[in-house]
């Protein structure tokens, strides 16, 4: 029984080594990569490390289809190709001596759309002068008001609010944010200088990833469903759009005109942005846009999250376009200086454009559909 049991032992060894063996394999010298996300650019700079047993990078959320990661070191690079919910292995061999054992995945897709009994949870939605959309809530026993930001991700919390008004010991346990009859848990808790006016910080869509949720301007109320109502997709009013994600922010497809210059291009969906669009001049010269030929409306200083300043010129879009909606003559705001995040330069969709649709944010899947609403043909508000 002895030598069966190490007959066995050895042939399972044996039969993982040759497993192993089949995998892919990229070269290195230096310990330094790059892992490249190639339909959205995402870069990541990445570290080779033998002592690490399986190192594992996950893809940003994949909205359909499949992703291809790049993976570029100083001497090689190999691409690995994957699908929802997928696992990848492959090997980097550091100085031709050590196997790095490396995977690509993409996380399990989250769907509560067959819970049993559906939900649908009513939460009343408000929105102040300066385009702050904000939710009762409490984290903990702790009341707070916080802004919904779909440009942002988990929960995060201004210095004077973790000071003032949080009166239990967040590190070490599991913290629960109650938003309506929902709880919800399985965040990380960042601190921040500024949020939204009036709030005690923010949230991000993250939050209600595999959910459907609902903003409803009309009727002053945010719903959190577990699938996407039936009347919605009947209701030809409601414009449907494709979510295309980047790290742990998404997208929409916009298209913007200047005299006889269109661009169409993904730009961040950014509840948490006040004003109306944000567009980087640098990026948009690239694809021959005019802005130079954009009047000038005003020049402004806005502040970022973290209190830093930013020169930005308000001038006058002729035309942006989400689906079959259009508006015109929109005061947007334009950076003479990109500001990438995670390396991206992008442009980003604010909530004076945004609070004039009736929407539903579809994470199960990936879509957004949007109806005007009676905000709509309202005038543009201006702020200093």
């Amino acid at each position: 029984m002895k030598y069966t049991f190490a007959f066995l032992f050895l042939t399972i060894s044996y039969l993982q080594i040759m497993a192993q063996k089949k995998l892919p394999v990229v070269k290195a010298n230096s310990s330094k990569a790059i892992f490249l996300e190639e339909d959205n650019g995402l870069k990541t700079d990445w570290n080779i490390d033998p002592s690490i047993k399986r190192d594992v990078y996950t893809t940003s959320k994949i909205s359909k289809g499949s992703r291809t990661v790049k993976i570029k070191t100083d001497i090689d690079s190999i691409r690995i190709t994957v699908k929802k919910g997928e696992k990848k292995d492959f090997v980097i061999l550091l100085k031709g001596k050590d196997s790095c054992l490396t995977r690509i995945e993409s996380s399990v897709p989250k769907d509560f759309s067959n819970v049993n009994p559906p939900f649908h949870d009513s939460i009343r939605l408000g929105i102040n002068e300066q385009n702050t959309m904000f939710v009762k809530t409490a984290l903990n026993k702790d009341s707070l008001t916080l802004n919904f930001d779909t440009g942002s991700n988990n929960l995060s919390l201004t210095r004077e609010t973790l000071k003032d008004k949080i009166k239990e010991q967040l590190k070490g346990r599991v913290n629960v944010l109650s938003i309506g009859n929902k709880k919800y848990d399985g965040f990380r808790i960042y601190q921040v200088e500024l949020t939204g006016h009036g709030t005690d910080g923010r949230f991000g869509w993250d939050l209600f990833d595999g959910m459907v949720v609902e903003m409803n301007y009309d009727h002053g109320m945010m719903v959190v469903h577990s699938q996407l109502p039936e009347n919605v997709k009947k209701d030809k009013a409601y414009e449907k759009l494709e979510i295309k994600y980047f790290d742990k922010l998404f997208f929409v497809e916009t298209t913007i005109k200047q005299g006889s210059q269109t661009n169409k291009d993904w730009f961040l969906f950014d509840t948490g942005y006040q004003r109306t669009v944000m567009l980087d001049d640098p990026l948009l010269k690239e694809q021959n846009f005019p802005t130079d030929q954009m009047k000038i409306i005003k020049k402004v200083v806005m502040k970022g999250g973290q209190g830093n300043e930013i020169p930005v010129n308000t001038v006058n879009l002729e035309s942006l376009s989400l689906g079959k909606y259009n508006l015109k003559n929109i005061p947007a705001q334009l950076l003479s200086e990109s500001r990438p995040v995670l390396d991206k330069k992008m442009n980003i969709l604010g909530n004076e454009i945004l609070k004039r649709f009736n929407v539903f944010l579809d994470f199960q899947n990936n879509v957004v559909y949007i109806k005007p609403n009676k905000l709509f043909n309202d005038g543009y508000i201006e702020k200093e």
